[in-house]
């Protein structure tokens, strides 16, 4: 078998392990971030559970860090109370990136991890098998059930040769974007092996498994081996360590060879990080911004290489390089090893350890002007800037660009190139994570609720019909912060689902929610959509606060994975045309009526639709698996776990 059906395997609860069929995975880690962990919480204390079920839970504050006002430091409060009450880590505001600090101290090869977080595949660097999933979902694994999902196929990816210099692993993930695009991964998760490994750490093997999430891939996973286990002899973890690897006659689904020894610089230009080219292309545009950090480039050496580079130089006076630390830990080791002085002489702007900028929390570009980032993401206004231009590079061409105030391909400075490594000797720094409370004493905390914790909405069954207009129509890779944005001022209400609702699409048409306002008290509305619908952040906002404003349907050419499951999770009837004309011939007003849906769900894999007024016929697929149709008839999973426990309280 391949490493990724040798996890799965050892996981698997329910289903069979065929191509697209649902299977039923136990999970021993979970990972839940400030953004999307206070409805998580909330969904634990709805299902009145007393204990998470895992081996390990983690709650990170890492997202909303900005204290403006009340509604980010009451949401920690009430996070670190949900820690103690519920025994999972809780990792304090400025400790980290989630994503990062949950290698250096949890990552296990051959574990399973579901994370409320689409950047949690990342943890497949250390060989585990990590999924990002809707909170709802996290919220079920932590329950002890099993996480549920479509069998991937594996794609198998041959790394060959040796980085060149002044080219990194983003540039690798980004050559794979350049091929593939922000869909070409999507059912598949993405098996790394190769001789080309033995030259990458497993830092920038994080780097890459982080970004299979821009392609739509489920998750990635890289073999551990060697560099494993150095990683994580480095950490004072050596004990977790485990050879896994895929058989030498492991068959895939696809396979493809990248040689590392041809890449060159490359950038994802907006809005897309499917949108790459090669630096050279576009060097010479001047930029206001280059951003260093993220989960997309977490390492030591991503700010070390460019220390290295600023060493006795100046940052552009018109750049501003804004420096965000991946974990305090990874701070004190650049400070102790000279880097950290070199990044402040040269005129960088440092920030405090977390995602900060990526989620536009913070470090907001100039309107219309250039900002080059090592974060995932690009998307429309993400950046907390609404008319942004951002660029996704690796940490070599945003240090060479802020020198030269322009974007520049780093080959082209007269500089030797610093190799650096991870250190094998790091300060270790754990004092920020707070262990489970033992058994007895977590039966004692109360939750810590603000005045912006609102309890979540409960929603009604499916109907057996409706009649619903169309209120958007949208184009292909329509994002989660299209849908509902991040940024400074909407994220510090993810936990008052009325008022965050009043954001939702707002990029794309602000009027959108009066309008949904003016239809709901009739049955609701629905939204067309093209391919690739919902790509992008895990966060369940995105399916609940459109839910909460009366929608009931969206018909797509196609999904993104989490926020498909997502859409079913909280009720939302999610259908892909059957024929692409049909896309065509819709527009906003269009009226699409439905009878007998309870059955045709139930019973069908089909759901015909009405354009009334035109009286023409449209088919759908669902694809919705039998638990699903439950839910979905019960009106979203949380209904339908209500439901199961109040027979099963019946029949006691």
């Amino acid at each position: 078998m391949n490493l990724t059906r040798k996890i799965i395997s050892s996981h698997l609860e329910s289903g069979s392990m065929e191509p697209g069929e649902e299977i039923g995975l136990r999970i021993d880690q979970t990972l839940t971030q400030d953004a999307t962990g206070t409805l998580v919480m909330l969904e634990l204390e709805a299902m009145k559970l007393d204990r998470v079920q895992t081996e390990l839970s983690a709650q990170y504050v890492d997202h909303s860090l900005l204290q403006v006002d009340h509604k980010n430091p009451d949401d920690h409060l009430f996070l670190r109370s949900a820690a103690r009450r519920f025994g999972l880590w809780f990792s304090q505001p400025g400790n980290g990136v989630s994503h990062p600090v949950h290698q250096q101290r949890f990552g296990k090869p051959g574990a399973t991890l579901a994370g409320s977080d689409s950047h949690s595949p990342a943890a497949g660097a250390l060989g585990m098998l990590a999924i990002g999933a809707g909170g709802l979902e996290v919220a079920m694994a932590m329950a002890g059930k099993p996480l549920f999902l479509q069998m991937p196929k594996v794609w198998r990816i041959h790394l060959e040769g040796e980085l060149p210099d002044w080219v990194s692993a983003k540039d690798a993930i980004l050559e794979l974007l350049r091929r593939h695009d922000v869909d070409g991964g999507r059912g598949y998760v993405l098996e790394y092996d190769g001789p080309g490994l033995d030259n990458l750490s497993a830092m920038d093997r994080h780097v890459i498994a982080n970004m299979g999430t821009e392609l739509g891939a489920t998750s990635s996973v890289f073999p551990s081996d060697d560099e494993t286990r150095r990683y994580l002899e480095s950490q004072g973890r050596g004990d977790d360590w485990r050879e896994l690897s895929a058989d030498s006659k492991a068959d895939y689904d696809r396979e493809e060879t990248l040689d590392l020894g041809s890449l060159e610089p490359l950038v994802a230009q907006p809005s897309s990080p499917g949108n790459v080219v090669p630096v050279s292309e576009i060097a010479g545009a001047e930029i206001y911004q280059s951003y260093l950090g993220s989960s997309a480039n977490p390492g030591y050496r991503d700010f070390a290489v460019v220390a290295e580079m600023m060493k006795g130089r100046r940052v552009h006076e018109r750049v501003s390089l804004d420096v965000n630390p991946t974990s305090r830990q990874i701070l004190l080791n650049l400070m102790r090893d000279g880097h950290l002085g070199h990044l402040l002489e040269s005129g960088a702007r440092l920030h405090q350890a977390g995602c900060n900028g990526c989620i536009g929390m913070g470090q907001a570009p100039a309107t219309e002007h250039i900002s080059l980032r090592t974060v995932p993401r690009n998307f429309p206004g993400r950046s907390g800037t609404r008319e942004d231009a951002v660029y996704l590079v690796g940490p070599e061409t945003a240090a060479a660009s802020a020198l030269a105030g322009v974007i520049t391909d780093p080959r082209t400075l007269d500089l030797e190139y610093p190799r650096i490594n991870d250190p094998d000797d790091p300060v270790l720094h754990a004092d920020m994570l707070e262990p489970p409370l033992p058994e007895d004493e977590s039966r004692e905390v109360k939750l810590e609720k603000g005045p912006n914790i609102v309890t979540l909405p409960e929603f009604q069954e499916l109907p057996d019909a409706m009649e619903l207009p169309v209120l958007l129509k949208l184009g292909d890779d329509i994002s989660t912060d299209e849908i509902m944005p991040a940024g400074a001022r909407i994220l510090p209400l993810r936990s008052n689902i009325p008022k965050i609702s009043r954001f939702c699409f707002e990029v794309i048409d602000e009027g959108y929610p009066d309008r949904a306002d003016e239809v709901k008290d009739g049955g609701g509305h629905a939204v067309v959509g093209g391919d690739n619908y919902g790509q992008g952040s895990s966060r369940e906002h995105a399916a609940l606060a459109p839910r909460f404003l009366g929608l009931r349907l969206v018909v797509a050419r196609g999904f993104a994975r989490i926020h498909w499951q997502n859409l079913v999770n909280f009720g939302v009837l999610p259908l892909a045309f059957r024929d692409p004309d049909d896309y065509d011939a819709l527009e906003p007003g269009s009226r699409l009526a439905v009878e007998d849906l309870r059955r045709q769900v139930a019973e069908s894999d089909s759901v015909r639709l009405r354009e009334t007024g035109k009286g023409r016929e449209i088919e759908c697929a669902h694809g919705l698996s039998p638990r699903q149709r439950k839910l979905i008839l019960a009106g979203g999973l949380i209904n339908h776990t209500r439901q199961e426990l109040e027979a099963a309280g019946a029949a006691a």
